[in-house]
């Protein structure tokens, strides 16, 4: 066993490095990502180490990455494409749901998209804004696309590895208000599974539902709240598409309440996904209805605002208490 703490910064950056090792084919482009080695430095380094042919400083122009990503993953290279800000997505927006999503279906096979595009998303860093934005839900929806969210620095190493080996093209959201946070990375051991979500802290009164940056808050709620008697179960989705139902479904049939976080507006969300989906397999295991946590249906607010728009502890308890007091 090989264990070491790291932030997730350094995690993505070490995985990044190692599947870039594994295969001369893997690269890495965007804007800013090799002289400066990223605007967070998650590439830093991996210029000077892999050469300009494969970590590539890219134009100010997000459409022309996922644009070129398409024709190099068509001859045989899996690219990785970094989006600076979740909110400088949206160029690209075309290229992904056009192109990357489809031209293996519309190939018949014949082309693959093999590509990542990596995302920093969610708030937390004090942005202005189309800096902090959650548009995870819109990629979701669009069949072709895979989308995940890595919580901890050893998901971080894991999961940017699994997914430039997938064959898929894969949104790849990682928290960036999460970036600088250490944790424990074992990087020998057999990963889990790419789409499967995992039980971070079990639970027999609510089941909590999240991904990205809301996890750590959910596990300071189920602190909270254990101090006043009730018992979360604390899930951490991973996987956004597909979502690994079973592992909830199985919490919620034990637990009867199901409360969902996540910092994107609630309206046809990840959430309201998670909840109607869980609602159709569990209904007769259901003491409560299921709730979001969310994001408001507003634009991202000034930065002194945030907190206030973000799911905090007090929201996800007040949830937990709506559940809590219905009977069955």
């Amino acid at each position: 066993m090989a264990t070491t703490t790291m932030t997730m910064a350094k995690a993505l950056n070490e995985g990044l490095r190692r599947a870039m090792e594994a295969n001369k084919k893997v690269l890495v482009m965007g804007e800013d990502v090799g002289k400066l080695g990223g605007v967070f430095r998650i590439t830093d380094g991996l210029q000077k180490d892999f050469g300009e042919d494969r970590v590539i400083d890219s134009p100010l122009a997000e459409s022309a990455i996922v644009g070129t990503a398409v024709g190099l993953s068509i001859r045989g290279y899996r690219p990785v494409c970094e989006i600076q800000f979740d909110g400088f997505v949206y160029p690209a927006f075309d290229q992904i749901v056009s192109q990357v999503a489809k031209l293996h279906k519309r190939s018949d096979g014949v082309y693959t998209m093999s590509l990542v595009i990596r995302l920093p998303f969610q708030g937390g860093i004090g942005a202005i804004e189309h800096h902090s934005e959650s548009p995870e839900a819109y990629f979701a929806h669009t069949a072709g696309l895979r989308v995940v969210s890595c919580a901890t620095p050893e998901d971080a190493y894991w999961m940017i590895q699994q997914s430039i080996a997938h064959d898929d093209p894969i949104i790849f959201c990682e928290p960036k208000c999460r970036y600088w946070e250490k944790g424990e990375v074992d990087t020998e051991r057999a990963p889990r599974g790419l789409f499967e979500a995992v039980v971070r802290r079990p639970g027999a009164d609510v089941t909590v539902v999240g991904y990205g940056a809301s996890v750590r808050t959910m596990l300071r709620a189920a602190e909270a709240a254990e101090a006043e008697g009730i018992s979360l179960e604390v899930i951490d989705a991973r996987s956004i598409a597909p979502l690994d139902l079973d592992t909830m479904a199985a919490s919620l049939e034990r637990t009867g309440r199901l409360v969902v976080v996540h910092e994107a507006p609630h309206t046809a969300s990840i959430g309201s996904e998670i909840v109607s989906a869980l609602t159709e397999r569990c209904f007769y295991s259901l003491r409560a209805p299921g709730l979001q946590v969310s994001g408001y249906h507003t634009p991202y607010p000034p930065s002194r605002l945030e907190e206030d728009y973000r799911p905090s502890v007090d929201r996800i308890l007040d949830a937990v208490d709506r559940v809590m007091g219905f009977e069955s």
